[in-house]
């Protein structure tokens, strides 16, 4: 299966810097905010509609040693998590000068996904947690919570002292975990045991494998449905049926993969057949298992640490499409 890109192509230099980071954070997996809003994030003028570029005015220099965060326009739903992807339009600044660092153009055509982990910045994920789809939010990140603790970043024009100013549109949000109603599967597909976090831990039967495609719905989802060619983001835990052993997990890296739902011997993004035929027609918030004969997944070529001619298991959490 092909790796899923670690960035959106249009994010810019920006969004590569800021989710490259390794900035230590305090973050955890409860909604419980990181960030209030304060004397620094009450510099920070915003106006206009959320969705439309804003209009942003703070003095200067903005000096705060902890990361504060005002929300503008509050969004509906539940607030986002730290693991959880977030698709966003922003507006940068670095809080000593004023300069502008970079701004969406709030017409869709560039707006950046990323996830709210630890190779995010921590002052931004700290400013995003617990904030709704649909929100507009201010984030005014501590130089220790930015650039600080790397000795600043030249790319972008931030010193080590410098603070940095964000408006946030979060536009879209995507399950931390499949949510769907648990549902029975047949006996002699893997069984399927979940960790606190929503990891599965798979164990394989002894018997030989199938040699069809067999797909198992463990929870059915009520969201979006996944069409041939859709843009998939999903948590994945993939295993070897004849070695019994892991060859790749999201869950592991902390972050959900990106996908097209096709395959990629014929589209650019997609996946081995048998994964993406496993997806295309479940709904987003389903958990589904997957066994995957070597005719539709790497054949008779081995591929890292899989061997040729494998059978392939994937437990698969579909967090959203698009």
């Amino acid at each position: 299966m092909r790796k899923a890109s670690a960035l959106i192509a249009t994010a810019g230099l920006l969004i590569a810097v800021l989710t490259g980071c390794s900035s230590p954070s305090s973050t955890n997996g409860d909604c419980e905010p990181k960030a209030k809003d304060g004397a620094a994030s009450k510099l920070v003028s915003v106006k206009g509609d959320e969705g439309s570029a804003p209009k942003v005015t703070f003095p200067t220099p903005v000096k705060t040693d902890t990361t504060q965060r005002k929300v503008i326009d509050e969004g509906t739903g539940p607030g986002v998590t730290k693991g959880q992807k977030v698709k966003v339009e922003l507006s940068a600044y670095n809080g000593t000068t004023g300069k502008p660092i970079q701004q969406s153009k709030y017409d869709g055509s560039d707006a950046a996904s990323f996830v709210l982990n630890d190779s995010t910045i921590a002052g931004l994920v700290k400013g995003l947690i617990c904030a709704k789809e649909g929100s507009r939010v201010a984030v005014v990140v501590a130089p220790d919570d930015a650039f600080g603790p790397q000795g600043g970043n030249a790319q972008i024009g931030v010193g080590k002292d410098d603070s940095m100013v964000f408006v946030v549109d979060i536009v879209k949000t995507y399950l931390p975990r499949a949510n769907g109603e648990p549902q029975s599967v047949a006996a002699d597909l893997p069984a399927v045991v979940l960790a606190k976090n929503g990891e599965p831990g798979i164990t394989v039967p002894s018997s030989e494998p199938p040699k069809k495609l067999e797909v198992g719905v463990l929870k059915k989802g009520d969201g979006a449905t996944v069409k041939e060619g859709d843009t998939v983001t999903v948590h994945y835990t993939g295993v070897v049926w004849e070695t019994k052993e892991v060859f790749d997990s999201s869950w592991k890296r902390n972050a959900p993969a990106e996908f097209v739902a096709a395959d990629g011997s014929k589209t650019q993004g997609g996946v081995i057949p048998g994964f993406a035929d496993a997806l295309i027609g479940k709904k987003v918030g389903s958990q589904i298992i997957a066994v995957i004969p070597p005719d539709q997944g790497y054949g008779d070529k081995a591929q890292g640490t899989i061997p040729a001619g494998s059978t392939l298991i994937f437990v698969v959490d579909i967090l959203g499409i698009g």
